[in-house]
């Protein structure tokens, strides 16, 4: 693998003194799934629901998401 997208969602929720509940419910989805985005588990994401996790969290997909290159990528440089 090239690289990797990490969630930054704890970054966030610490930020905006928000506990996982409270955006699960906000954003209209379940913890367990809250939990798979945190822990960087998901394997994909709809655009409708980092929509509603920026509405949730007041920030941008770019505060949320962050693109990191893969080692192997980086032996290659």
């Amino acid at each position: 693998m090239d690289g990797e997208i990490i969630f930054n969602i704890d970054v966030m929720l610490a930020k905006r003194k928000m506990s996982v509940t409270e955006l699960s419910e906000k954003v209209g989805i379940t913890i367990a799934n809250v939990s798979v985005l945190k822990n960087g588990k998901a394997k994909a994401l709809k655009i409708s629901t980092l929509i509603k996790l920026c509405d949730a969290l007041e920030c941008q997909p770019g505060d949320i998401l962050e693109y990191r290159k893969g080692k192997n990528h980086e032996e290659e440089n």
